[in-house]
Parts: structure tokens; sequence; C-alpha cells
């Protein structure tokens, strides 16, 4: 795919992440343009890609873009933003007291993706991915790993939609329009994969870290997840029982943590601890 030649003179820088840029039109307040830092040429086109397929899906997700490349060599995406939009973190922030109400929406957002069913030879399966973030982490030993693979391994399998990075800022709402975002990591396989995600960025990440991803203090998220679970998992079920369930499937995310940060993260690896 030949990518479109614009200007960044008709944009303006509005923020920016660990890939790349965001910028809005200056004339036109619907535009949105993601610009990946120079050098990433296939991840703008791959992340694309993937995103129409996922919306040729019927998952609620915006609809992909225009593949764009700028005067000085920078690839990237060019959408329509949604008009109005705010996410879930974000409106729990605003209005703490509506904490129940957004848990709840976004756990049947969670549940209709979850029940999902995905052509296996189109995406990822989820433990294929985990088994390549394990062989190259160089923080963990081979004993280590030989555990975590284990575990991974005797996941039962589902052919179910993952989301990737299923946190309560990954999904949006417009009156009463739903849609997920940031997609770059969608697979398939068992939908726990995708909760660790969420119950990582409630309970496992520090005050810090929350407040400034997700807008909130600490003890508005965890609130999110209390609430979160018994919608997602059924009435009856103990949050206590839930956590020990979820907590492995945090801690895998340990190693996407880990490649990013190029350290080892040791509060989030508390979370293994019944694995190793």
């Amino acid at each position: 795919m030949e990518p479109i030649k614009i200007s960044l003179d008709d944009y303006v820088l509005f923020g920016g992440g660990a890939n790349g840029e965001s910028y809005d039109h200056k004339q036109d307040p619907s535009i949105m343009l993601k610009l990946y830092f120079p050098g990433k040429i296939q991840q703008p086109l791959d992340e694309m890609n993937l995103a129409r397929k996922v919306y040729d899906m019927g998952i609620p997700t915006p609809e992909p873009g225009e593949y764009v490349v700028t005067e000085d060599g920078r690839y990237g995406i060019r959408f329509k933003r949604i008009l109005g939009k705010k996410s879930y973190s974000r409106a729990t922030g605003d209005e703490p007291e509506k904490v129940a109400q957004y848990a709840a929406e976004f756990a049947q957002m969670c549940l209709k993706l979850h029940s999902t069913h995905v052509d296996p030879s189109q995406f990822e399966n989820v433990k294929d991915r985990y088994y390549r973030l394990l062989s190259e982490n160089p923080f963990f030993t081979k004993a280590e790993k030989d555990k975590l693979a284990k575990f991974i391994a005797d996941v039962p399998d589902e052919d179910t939609a993952i989301h990737g990075d299923l946190q309560y800022g990954n999904a949006i709402f417009a009156g009463d329009k739903r849609y997920f975002i940031d997609l770059g990591d969608f697979c398939w396989g068992n939908h726990l994969f995708d909760i660790g995600m969420t119950y990582l960025c409630c309970y496992l990440s520090d005050e810090a870290f929350i407040s400034e991803a997700f807008h909130m203090p600490k003890k508005v998220a965890m609130k999110f997840w209390d609430c979160f679970a018994p919608v997602y998992f059924g009435e009856g079920i103990p949050l206590k029982e839930i956590e020990e369930l979820v907590r492995p499937y945090a801690g895998l995310k340990t190693l996407i943590i880990e490649r990013d940060t190029k350290c080892p993260m040791p509060e989030f690896r508390d979370a293994l601890k019944t694995i190793l």
C-alpha cells in the first residue's frame, strides 16, 4: 500500500507516547494524525491493516483511516476522530460517584468482546505472543522461564477475541455509542490474558502511575475493579477468589513492561509467585 503524502504544516502537535506523536488538524477538528517516530515504516502499516480486519469483524472500534507519510519521511495513520468522546478512565476520574455505572458498562463491553469468535488464521495466538516475549526477556532465569512457559501452555485455549491492552483508557463512549481503541495488540485466546491487564491497572500499579495515566486516585481505580469483577465474572463469586484467579495473568504483563522499560519490575513480578 502506497502512503498518502501530507504536510505537517496542516497539523498541530497535541500529545506523544512510546511509539510516536499525535496531531490535530488545524482546520478540521474531526481529523487526527498518529505519526510514528522516524524509521518506523512497517509498524503503522501493520497497525492499520490489523485495525481494518478488526473493524470488518464488527468489533466496535473507530473506522481505520489512511496510511500517510510526511515530507521528512515519517509514517503514520490519519483517521476521523469521534467527536465528543470520553474514555472510561477519564469519565470515572471526572465523576467518581459513577464508578459503578462506568465499571459495569466497561465489563459488558469486555464480555461481548470475549464472546466474539475469531478466525485463528487471521490473527496471532496470545500464547505465541507470550512465548516470544518470554524468549526475549533477559531478566528471568531459565528455570523461571520454564515454569512460566508451562503455565501459559496449560491455560485452556479459546478461539475468541482479545484486545491485547485491555484497560479502561482504551474504551471510549460518545452518546450511546461505545468503542474499543488502540487495538494494535489484538489477538485471540483465553480471556484471562486480557483481564489480567485490567486488574494490573486497577490494583497493581502505583498511585502516581494511575493518577497520571488514568486520571484518578488509586482508591477509585480499586473501586472500579471491585465493581467490574462481579459484572464480568458473575454475582456471588467472592472478590478474593476472582483476584487469585486473575493475578498470575496480570503478572505475565511483566514481560511487556520489562520489554518496554528494559529493567526488571519486582512490583509486578510479585503477582507471579504462585507460578514461580
